[in-house]
């Protein structure tokens, strides 16, 4: 796993256009007259109206939603002084995070200066351009003056993340903590190990929760920080206290908190053993904690433990925090980031852990049912509720303290904004990837012999989506792992053409000619077409040699389609089966069926594709609000589609009428819902737009498709068979790497289904 993660992480940084970011515009450039009004002329007046208010810059420009992440690369990622070049890629992944947590956009900057006055200098002439400063990987004790100052000196959010944001995320779970284990915080004796720029505004921010000073012992390399130590700068002499204690094993006699911000293994079994009942231990070195995970479980049955790893139990990072406090800041204008915002933070992190906790979350951790306890006392990062209970109370405590510019009034639309700025309202992927991690399924890969399909296997087999086997030449099939050094150990490998598959493509021969025989089928010709993939694959979920199926990446979809109804067929109780693609946008899915088999269904054709569609949608936990589409509306045009639609309507309406779905309908008509709601207030689908929409023929929902694909951003997911009797989807020709990946959780998913029926 190691040797797979450092390539994929520098074929990830340089494969594709290098890096992770990128500048995208967001307004139309398209014609002379979106260039005019973009640049000259028509930016003149922007200009001179922030001239004359410089608060206009907020109306008219980017800076409200743009942060500088500033670093010097002298303390990047516990990799040392490395400097702005090497740091680069960080800041790039702050970057990243920033956008995909929060939906703030972020020009990353190495400055290659390491005296702090010209530091402090360069930042502050560029201040203007932003809307807040995340400072990042810049050593101690330089950091604090240069925060400080920055802090004094613009009217923005500033912040050193390396400082606050361990402190915000360790103080939600000291507070939780100590709930559980029904202590005070101004009883607490806290031992803090580390005197860099996270220990000490960690320490900071507890004595604000109400710690007392007295009863922290904080130690750096050379021991306790106490009162005849003349080695200590004028951060460190911030925390000395008057003690006989000297070294971390006599300190941590009897106290009820540890802290490590150092580094791996200082912590001994021996000395865990002497600590009070009930012990915290906060071990953050990464990757190895100041005392094992497993070390420390075993020593202390009663001990509380995080670590800021993500397979352990607790894990502290700041990724909770940042994108969230930026967000509330930048939402209401803060001109800087206080102590009362970052106990807000850590509070509202601290009240999310006591919630209960969404599926979605439980499923990717791979646990029943996490609740608020010893094992849980903070929220995970992929908690979807974060940005919604975090960045609301950042902005509330900037208003409260005075900080703010603006206002926000109606905090539930304030809510409903974050929401969007996310498409938290479309979990699609997560909860695909979480069904499958819960309970992954053998995909026969078919096309094997490809580069595409063993990387895609790869992933799915690293990340626990499914349990590839790959079918077709063997030899082959090690040259291009071997070749292209892919992680593929113990997955499966067989060669369907074989002979120690002699035996087992008799036995499906048998069962091909039972079932074409009166189709013109020999048992001589089933033995031969046993042996192509395309039918063996399908063979082996048809057997139970593996649940799911996946065909068709080097041919035709038509001649990809034929094996599968073939050998798996249609359910007995549908008339025919259908093609759907997922447009999955932003916002919300979009379901798009037939797109793939019928070319030109009849009225109840359209009912069975809209039947089987509906259902397929409900198993990603989404409503359909079905359009059968037309180019007419409502019998506006007569002709033989439109009245092909409406009798398949009516037919709805009377045998489904809990069903939302109505038509014949343009498909603006069906994607608007003011327009439905002003032109047709009769219709069933009044109260929302369509998110499944059925086509009349094959070739206009495979033009549409296709249009869409090539024109838009939005990922496209499919084409997806519905109405099969077992789990088979045919791939479309050369699909992608992320292409076939999703594919095979679409048919691990049709797998758990199918099972559960």
């Amino acid at each position: 796993m190691d040797k797979l993660f450092r390539k994929d992480a520098f074929n990830y940084h340089a494969l594709g256009r290098p890096g992770k970011i990128e500048v995208v515009p967001t307004k139309p450039y398209t014609t002379q007259r979106d260039l005019s009004l973009a640049y000259s002329p028509g930016v003149a007046d922007p200009c001179l109206a922030i001239e004359k208010n410089i608060e206009d810059v907020y109306k008219y420009t980017a800076k409200g939603n743009l942060v500088a992440v500033i670093s010097n690369g002298t303390a990047v990622l516990g990799l040392g002084n490395i400097g702005p070049e090497a740091g680069k890629p960080v800041m790039e992944g702050k970057g990243l995070l920033f956008k995909i947590f929060a939906d703030i956009d972020v020009f990353d900057i190495e400055v290659d200066e390491t005296d702090t006055e010209k530091f402090i200098q360069t930042v502050k002439a560029i201040a203007p351009t932003f809307g807040g400063i995340n400072l990042e990987d810049i050593k101690a004790p330089e950091c604090f003056e240069i925060e400080e100052r920055l802090k004094n000196e613009l009217d923005i959010p500033i912040m050193h993340d390396d400082q606050h944001g361990t402190a915000i995320i360790t103080s939600a779970g000291l507070l939780n903590a100590l709930e559980i284990v029904g202590k005070k915080i101004d009883d607490i004796k806290i031992v803090v190990n580390g005197a860099g720029a996270s220990a000490i505004s960690c320490t900071r921010l507890y004595i604000q929760l109400g710690a007392k000073p007295e009863n922290i012992i904080m130690l750096d390399s050379r021991g306790v920080l106490h009162t005849e130590r003349t080695d200590l700068n004028e951060t460190k002499k911030q925390f000395v206290v008057d003690t006989p204690v000297r070294t971390l094993r006599e300190a941590l006699q009897g106290a009820d908190m540890f802290l490590g911000l150092s580094v791996g293994g200082v912590l001994k079994k021996d000395m865990l053993m002497t600590m009070a009942d009930n012990p915290i231990v906060f071990a953050l070195a990464n990757p190895n904690p100041e005392i094992a995970y497993e070390d420390a479980v075993e020593t202390r049955d009663d001990l509380i433990m995080a670590t800021g790893r993500s397979d352990y139990p607790n894990q502290i990072n700041n990724v909770l925090g940042f994108p969230f406090i930026f967000r509330g800041a930048l939402d209401v204008r803060a001109t800087e980031i206080n102590e009362e915002m970052k106990l807000a933070a850590s509070r509202a992190l601290a009240d999310l852990a006591k919630e209960p906790v969404p599926e979605e979350v439980n499923i990717a951790f791979q646990v029943q049912n996490l609740k608020f306890g010893r094992d849980y006392i903070i929220p995970k990062p992929t908690d979807p509720r974060l940005i919604e209970k975090v960045a609301p109370a950042v902005a509330k405590a900037a208003m409260d303290s005075g900080v703010a510019g603006i206002e926000i009034m109606d905090w539930n639309k304030y809510t409903d904004e974050l929401h969007k700025r996310l498409g938290l309202t479309n979990p699609l992927k997560r909860q695909m990837k979480a069904s499958c991690k819960r309970s992954p399924k053998r995909v026969v890969l078919a096309d094997a012999e490809r580069y595409k399909t063993l990387k895609a296997a790869e992933i799915v087999f690293n990340e626990k989506l499914a349990e590839p086997i790959l079918l077709g030449n063997e030899e082959e099939i090690r040259r291009i792992i071997r070749e292209n050094e892919l992680e593929l150990d113990g997955v499966q490998i067989i060669n369907h053409r074989s002979v120690e598959e002699k035996k087992r493509r008799e036995e499906f021969a048998k069962v091909l000619f039972e079932k074409e025989q009166r189709n013109g089928m020999t048992m001589i010709r089933a033995l031969e077409t046993v042996k192509h993939r395309h039918y063996f694959g399908p063979m082996m979920v048809e057997k139970a040699y593996a649940d799911a199926v996946l065909i068709g990446l080097t041919h035709n979809y038509t001649d990809s389609i034929r094996p599968a109804l073939q050998v798996i067929g249609k359910r007995p109780d549908l008339r025919t089966v259908s093609g759907m693609y997922i447009l999955n946008t932003k916002d919300e899915p979009f379901f798009l069926s037939d797109c793939t088999v019928n070319q030109n269904p009849n009225a109840e054709d359209l009912v069975d594709i809209t039947l089987q569609t509906a259902e397929e949608v409900k198993r990603f936990k989404i409503k359909p609000r079905i359009a059968l589409l037309s180019h007419s509306n409502f019998g506006s045009v007569d002709s033989s589609i439109s009245r092909l639609i409406q009798k398949a309507v009516n037919i709805l309406h009377r045998d489904y009428p809990d069903l939302i779905v109505d038509g014949e309908m343009q498909a603006n008509v069906a994607l608007d819902s003011e327009l439905l709601q002003e032109s047709f207030p009769f219709s069933k689908l009044n109260g929302g737009r369509a998110n499944t929409l059925i086509f009349p023929t094959l070739a206009a929902a495979n033009i549409s498709q296709r249009l869409v694909a090539q024109t838009t951003k939005f990922e496209i997911i499919g084409p997806i068979l519905n109405g099969m009797n077992k789990p088979i989807h045919v791939l479309r020709l050369g699909s992608s790497v992320d292409e076939i990946v999703n594919m095979v959780m679409i048919a691990v998913m049709d797998a758990i289904k199918k099972g559960e029926q």
